[in-house]
């Protein structure tokens, strides 16, 4: 059952009275003093290590996510390692699947000896296909294996009726990062290196290099046909245009060259009587794809997507061709990571939550959940506070808006309820088998949820995953156990390091809640106009400088970050950074932050919140998060917000003339 959660400010807890005897959080052999922190904060935060620190080879990145996550994945190895020796495990539980899945997947040798024997009976299932109806089936049916073909299905919430979960359809079916890959000068190189990269692929299956040449030419040719018709990242943004109910008989009448009966027969349904189309222009475009590409070429194209899909779990190189274009020529890595933590990655995917059990059990204290659960009631508790302050919000709207925190649901740590995985199979036959198997199983869970209510208490990301989120339409913040670690929160912090860095990151999410995206959900999760007319319109203007803002940032060489796309991250980094403020100031109890390390509990706020975004990022998967990723990179994450208010002017004097000040006409004020 759902519990509404009614906080006032009386939630906040004050702790001055032992912030003395607490460690400043912030790490002071960070800091570059030879910076100026009125100029660029960034610099002057981590200033230090920026000059120190490299990017692992295995790596795009490397910042202090990945720091926590290196942490969870030696604790995790530890766990795994110890499963793998318990020859004793009861047959069928949790611990025999997670012992016999690692103890496969680790097995490089017989890997290495399988080759590609593991895909060899789907490959032979493509062959088999001869007519539309033998293709629609069989990419249903590898479909089901998270393997992608030219439709898109998926079972999620209602966006208008968010305690029914309903049938979906998306664009899907090409591999680059997005749509503007295909066509834009920009990408040309890359695109060129990926039908190289298919043509390679191809080979790798044994086919002879001019057959492979040719292959990939007509990969390129399906999935640009599909790319056509669908949408960019920021055309993607727009909610109310994502949803777009057809019934049945109308989808048959635009798209008669599916035969959508064949399709959901094979993956296990009756037809839906109504789906919702979030693309309905591509399965406009599909019926006349289906019939302008040829049997033959869709056999070759779904071979493709079968091998690229598959080629991280087969030998060696099939792997090392995989990671050349997908973590070198996409991300700029030098090489794999280990074994294990690529095995580890793959039980995650499949048994996500038994092994999240294990990890919770020995490596999550109660305390850091206690002491989070307070931080989440102080933000909530702080945003009432701002909402009452919001001058171009009318009462009506303000009223709305509070529902939404009276609504909202937390989740903290780990599931109350964890999944039962009595029905997944694994087995010691093949690595790939095993993959596919967790992946039908949790196919298969999504069907189970069609007809029944939204289970609102589901988890969206297993306990050990280094994030947190804000689903929209079941109105929850969700922060799993392997986020509430050094450098984001730590319990023998004091308060304006914690607030600075993990009560901003409630703040954000919370904030999400009323982004351009969450903005258009009701307090119960719909997709329902809840604003005036007036109060969407003001807040839209306010999107809009915030747009302004981030599109002028060079990330490298000319290439601006993409204002549009990112505005949701970049309202709940300065909405979750204002709510954590005034929750630390809060929590003073009016009285004066401690001096620690030189620095007042204002500072030391806001220098957590630059470290916890400390970074480094090749420019290879610089290029591509700006290309595809709805958050800017990490030093705008720390620019931008911090540039806005003027509470961190107060902080450390920043006046007209440095390089952090922006005039107030054009300063970013929405929550």
């Amino acid at each position: 059952m759902r519990k509404l959660l009614i906080i006032t400010s009386s939630l906040f807890i004050g702790a001055n009275a032992i912030a003395q005897t607490m460690s400043p959080g912030i790490n002071l052999s960070y800091i570059d003093s030879s910076a100026n922190p009125r100029n660029d904060f960034f610099k002057y935060a981590n200033g230090k290590w920026l000059k120190t620190q490299q990017i692992p080879a295995s790596d795009g990145s490397w910042g202090s996510f990945n720091e926590i996550n290196e942490r969870n994945l030696a604790n995790l190895k530890a766990i795994l390692l110890d499963v793998s020796i318990k020859s004793n495990a009861t047959p069928g539980s949790n611990e025999q699947k997670i012992r016999d899945f690692y103890l496969v997947g680790m097995d490089s040798t017989t890997i290495e000896k399988n080759g590609a024997k593991a895909i060899a009976g789907d490959l032979a299932s493509i062959d088999l296909i001869k007519t539309k109806a033998d293709l629609i089936k069989t990419t249903a049916l590898l479909n089901t294996k998270g393997i992608s073909g030219m439709v898109g299905f998926y079972v999620y919430s209602d966006f208008k009726s968010s305690n029914e979960n309903t049938c979906y359809l998306g664009q899907t079916g090409f591999g680059l990062p997005d749509k503007d890959f295909y066509f834009e000068a920009q990408y040309e190189s890359i695109k060129k290196e990926y039908s190289d990269h298919i043509e390679r692929m191809f080979i790798c299956l044994g086919m002879k290099p001019e057959v492979a040449k040719a292959n990939a030419a007509t990969v390129m040719k399906v999935e640009t046909e599909l790319a056509k018709v669908s949408q960019n990242a920021t055309e993607q943004r727009d909610m109310e245009k994502q949803y777009n109910p057809y019934k049945i008989e109308d989808l048959k009448k635009m798209s008669p060259n599916v035969n959508w009966d064949i399709y959901f027969a094979a993956i296990g349904i009756k037809t839906p009587a109504i789906l919702v189309l979030n693309q309905p222009k591509f399965y406009e475009g599909l019926n006349s794809t289906i019939n302008s590409i040829t049997i033959p070429e869709w056999k070759i194209f779904l071979k493709w997507k079968l091998v690229s899909e598959a080629a991280p779990y087969l030998s060696s190189k099939f792997v090392n061709e995989s990671f050349k274009f997908n973590g070198t020529v996409l991300s700029g890595k030098k090489q794999l990571k280990p074994r294990y933590k690529r095995v580890n990655g793959a039980i995650d995917e499949a048994l996500g939550e038994a092994l999240g059990k294990l990890f919770v059990d020995k490596h999550f204290d109660a305390n850091s959940k206690k002491r989070v659960n307070i931080m989440v009631d102080n933000l909530i508790a702080s945003y009432r506070e701002r909402i009452k302050t919001r001058d171009w919000m009318s009462e009506e709207t303000k009223v709305q808006a509070n529902q939404k925190l009276d609504k909202l649901i937390k989740k903290l740590g780990f599931p109350d309820t964890w999944i039962d995985y009595s029905k997944l199979s694994i087995a010691k036959e093949s690595y790939w088998k095993n993959v596919c198997n967790g992946r039908k199983f949790q196919y298969g869970r999504m069907l189970a949820k069609i007809g029944k209510p939204v289970d609102r208490m589901e988890w969206g990301m297993t306990p050990p995953t280094v994030n947190a989120y804000y689903n929209p339409t079941s109105n929850e913040i969700a922060f799993p156990a392997g986020i509430m670690q050094v450098p984001f929160f730590d319990a023998n912090a004091d308060d304006a390091f914690n607030y600075g860095i993990m009560g901003s990151i409630i703040g954000h999410e919370l904030t999400h809640g009323f982004d351009d995206q969450g903005a258009q959900f009701d307090a119960d999760g719909n997709l329902k106009m809840w604003w005036t007319d007036n109060d969407y319109k003001n807040f839209k203007d306010k999107t809009k400088l915030i747009i302004e803002q981030f599109d002028g940032f060079v990330a490298i060489d000319t290439l601006h970050v993409n204002g549009e796309l990112t505005q949701g991250e970049n309202i709940a980094d300065l909405g979750g950074l204002t709510m954590a403020y005034y929750a630390y100031k809060k929590s003073l109890n009016n009285q004066k932050s401690p001096v620690i390390a030189g620095f007042t509990g204002e500072q030391r706020f806001f220098l957590s919140w630059a470290q916890g975004w400390k970074s480094l990022m090749r420019d290879a998967s610089l290029k591509q998060l700006v290309a595809t990723n709805p958050h800017s990179p990490a030093n705008f994450r720390v620019l931008g917000p911090l540039s806005n208010m003027p509470e961190f002017y107060e902080a450390f004097g920043v006046k007209a003339g440095d390089g952090m000040y922006r005039p107030d006409a054009k300063r970013v004020n929405i929550w």
